[in-house]
């Protein structure tokens, strides 16, 4: 009954995933207090009051056919403009309503990017570690995911196998920074090269190369790191923004794709992905969303909170010998496992009850990722399981 393509999908469901309903199985188990489910990425600060606070106002102060009717599928006029001189004013751009499409979360929003300049046969390239759904996305529009191995020393892109990887064939780029699963930030650095190998390749094989920066994190950032606004860099660059992170709103799904007057035929694109917004089923973003975030562009979420989780964790795990980059951003740690097989490694920690989540899911074996959005004291009652966990493999 299913299509050939559902298949491998059905048959290889998200790791992530699969951890999460594991941890929902021992929590019943063992009670939920004695299990330490690191898998998913679900932030558990609480969203601004400002939001419920909009929410209310909104339902009281706006007409009820503007508040839940239908509206350009782009998003609301006045919602957009709003987003795009929030981004002048924090990042120097000259963004204007017709730059700026409201989308169903970052994810939708790279789905109507992909299906408006994929061809059948496209390639798009992503950096390892990334977000696992990169290729599923891809391979909604018939384009082939191509992957630049880790620099695992860093874990900034490794940009010479990137160049030597850009074919003909290469329609598109995706970065994602504070990066899923490492926290890194990538550094100005790195994105002035990105834009000038780009810039070259794009004229070397006779047509523009899209960069497409997947910003989800980009407001979780710690110790004053700076992060680049990439359009900047390279003018074909695409933006997609979600609140799911920055103002705790995961199953509100909201967000926002940015297509600059620089991106090459913008208008044309621009067109294109408010169409692919309306055929892909989303038809718009939620109204109602739509009118808080307006009212909530300054908000953001407690970020003293992930950032002291994130001590407690680093500190601790480095203590108790496991090796890992300090992440910049984001609320994941990227630990090496101490095993060969970090799978094998996943299952000594699902013996103590604790769930991370393999590298391999990530196109970087050898390596775990933890989520630390949970609470505070979850991470301490872990604690003796992972000096546990570290004394069987040997640390």
């Amino acid at each position: 009954m299913i299509s050939e393509k559902m298949k491998p999908l059905v048959n290889n469901n998200s790791a992530i995933r699969a951890m999460f309903e594991e941890g929902k199985r021992l929590a019943s188990i063992y009670g939920a207090e004695n299990v330490y489910d690191f898998s998913l990425g679900n932030p558990n600060v609480p969203a601004p009051e400002a939001v419920k606070q909009a929410i209310i106002d909104v339902l009281n102060e706006e007409e009820s056919t503007f508040v839940h009717g239908y509206m350009s599928n782009a998003g609301y006029e006045d919602v957009r403009q709003a987003v795009a001189e929030s981004l002048n004013q924090r990042f120097g751009t000259k963004f204007h309503m017709g730059n700026i499409i409201m989308t169903v979360g970052a994810a939708s929003g790279m789905n109507i990017i992909l299906k408006t300049i994929l061809n059948p046969g496209d390639q798009v390239m992503a950096f390892a570690p990334y977000f696992v759904e990169y290729g599923n996305y891809v391979r909604n529009y018939d384009g082939e995911l191509v992957v630049v191995s880790p620099n695992t020393e860093t874990f900034q892109p490794n940009l010479k196998e990137f160049a030597e990887k850009i074919g003909p064939k290469t329609r598109a780029v995706i970065i994602n920074s504070p990066n899923n699963p490492t926290g890194v930030v990538y550094s100005e650095e790195t994105l002035e090269k990105i834009g000038e190998i780009l810039r070259a390749k794009s004229e070397e094989i006779g047509h523009a190369i899209v960069l497409i920066s997947d910003e989800p994190y980009r407001e979780l950032a710690y110790d004053g790191v700076f992060v680049p606004y990439p359009t900047k860099y390279y003018d074909n660059t695409i933006v997609g923004y979600s609140y799911s992170k920055s103002l705790s709103l995961p199953g509100e799904r909201i967000g926002y794709v940015v297509i600059p007057d620089e991106v090459e035929d913008s208008q044309a694109v621009t067109a294109a992905a408010t169409i692919a917004n309306r055929v892909l089923g989303s038809v718009n973003a939620p109204s109602l969303m739509q009118r808080v975030i307006k009212r909530c562009l300054n908000e953001q979420v407690n970020l003293e909170a992930y950032d002291r989780n994130r001590n407690l964790l680093y500190n601790s795990l480095t203590e108790y010998g496991f090796e890992s980059a300090k992440p910049e951003g984001a609320f994941y740690l990227f630990v090496k496992s101490p095993l060969a097989d970090e799978k094998e490694f996943c299952n000594i920690c699902k013996k103590h009850n604790v769930l991370v989540v393999p590298g391999t899911s990530f196109a970087c074996p050898g390596y775990v990722r933890i989520a630390y959005c949970v609470s505070y004291e979850q991470i301490e009652r872990s604690l003796p399981a992972f000096q546990a966990i570290a004394k069987e493999c040997g640390l």
